[in-house]
């Protein structure tokens, strides 16, 4: 005889770690949920808001998602109602904006044409990649995440904030009107040269370009003049369509270049057709500084201090951002990562520094100046009220070796915690680090096993 008992003693056992995954995940949803009327006050640190002077002792009220109030201790009242958080010794700064990263598993643009404004890079990015935790214990709040620069025009960039997401649609950083928001990738140099349907030089480069963008303005002239009659609209054409966006001016270029002739080429094309850019790398941008800023171009700069990479990068010069910031050119600083790991962001400001650019200047290009080239600079880049509660708590100077992302925090959300053995495997690297299926979510138990 069958013993009941014993079958549905082992149908139980069965199922008990799929009980277990519920009731943790349960938890994880009601300590993930946010309150819109919760009050936090963060009280004793050293606050650099970038936009005004630094505050020795200083206070940072959040409520929910939004920063209420910044300023010096005897200067701002603490409401009744708010969690008192004593952050007494320690530095708090905007998150920092990266204007160029590549984590998130990109996978954009192929080798079937060299000029692709239909490929947008949300659509081969996974949530789950162990890249945002990375980011995450850097101080990366806010991201620019490229397609890469292997093409002329390799496709739609997307800004995300770094949320705990099961889905990417939960990152993006949404419009007016609930669109997600981005820019589109360029490049020109050496690295979108190659054999046919390639370019084969520079010359034929900004040829390619300049015959796509005549379409694209003969795209617009013939939607112009159906005048809303759906008989005769052109064919529709995703890639035209992004290509709409940035002649309107409401996609910003993103465009990868080095050397001083090809930074020119840029502004040159950009002149003509009348669109918005942003030069990114920017080996040789202390050349022709002075060009640059007439232009009124920005620049987001990478600082590398070590040698190697390609050949048209070989005058690059860790005083580019202080001879930019001298010429008035707006620069930021970004990692495009994993050229520069996101953990080490902040030493990008610190090397400037060392090479002539101000200290002001330099947290700059780590918060705002990075926000305004994404058009953001109402939501994120500075501690001011009525701005997303993103901002960073670190145990030292910013600029310095000896200082520490300790928190991150994201619209109001403690995302990451240097004092947490999950995150913090993270921020220094080893067994699990890599794991991208399980960065919200690990068993890893600190002794190399799991």
């Amino acid at each position: 005889m069958i013993n009941k008992f014993a079958v549905l003693r082992r149908e139980f056992l069965a199922a008990l770690p799929a009980i277990f995954i519920a009731m943790v995940s349960a938890s994880a949803i009601a300590e993930d949920k946010p309150s819109a009327n919760k009050t936090l006050a963060f009280i004793g640190a050293k606050i650099i808001p970038i936009v005004g002077d630094e505050i020795p002792k200083g206070t940072l009220i959040i409520s929910g998602d939004k920063i209420v109030a910044v300023g010096a201790m005897d200067q701002v009242a603490v409401p009744d109602n708010a969690e008192r958080i004593d952050v007494v010794g320690r530095v708090l700064m905007p998150g920092l904006v990266d204007t160029h990263n590549h984590i998130g598993g990109i996978g954009g643009a192929d080798t079937s044409a060299p000029i692709q404004p239909d490929i947008r890079i949300y659509d081969s990015l996974n949530p789950l990649d162990a890249g945002f935790k990375r980011a995450l214990a850097g101080g990366l709040t806010t991201l620019n995440i490229m397609p890469g620069s292997g093409h002329l025009l390799s496709g739609q960039t997307v800004y995300v904030k770094v949320r705990k997401a099961d889905v990417i649609e939960d990152m993006f950083i949404r419009d007016a009107d609930g669109r997600p928001t981005g820019g589109m990738k360029m490049a020109n140099g050496t690295n979108s040269r190659s054999d046919a349907p390639f370019p084969g030089s520079r010359a034929k480069s900004v040829s390619l370009v300049r015959e796509k963008y005549v379409k694209a303005q003969e795209y617009r002239e013939k939607i112009a003049k159906a005048a809303g009659d759906v008989n005769k609209m052109p064919a529709r054409d995703i890639g035209l369509d992004g290509l709409l966006e940035v002649l309107d001016g409401k996609r910003v270029v993103h465009h990868h270049t080095h050397r001083a002739d090809d930074i020119m080429s840029v502004i040159r094309i950009a002149q003509e057709f009348k669109f918005r850019v942003v030069l990114h790398h920017v080996s040789e941008a202390w050349q022709v500084a002075d060009e640059i800023a007439k232009a009124n171009v920005p620049c987001s700069v990478i600082v590398i201090d070590s040698p190697g990479g390609k050949l048209e990068a070989s005058q690059m010069s860790l005083e580019t951002g202080a001879v930019l910031e001298r010429a008035g050119v707006l620069v930021a600083f970004h990692t495009d990562d994993w050229i520069t790991d996101s953990r080490v962001f902040m030493r990008s400001a610190a090397l400037a520094v060392r090479a002539g650019m101000t200290r002001a200047g330099a947290l700059k290009a780590l918060t705002i100046n990075g926000a305004k080239m994404l058009d953001l600079q109402g939501r994120v880049g500075s501690l001011e009220p009525g701005k997303d509660a993103d901002f960073v708590i670190l145990d030292g100077d910013p600029l310095s070796v000896y200082g520490h992302v300790m928190q991150t925090w994201v619209e109001g959300k403690k995302m990451f915690d240097r004092t947490d053995p999950k995150d913090y495997l993270y921020a220094v690297g080893g067994f699990g680090a890599g794991n991208e299926q399980v960065p919200y979510f690990c068993c890893f138990d600190g002794e190399g096993g799991r």
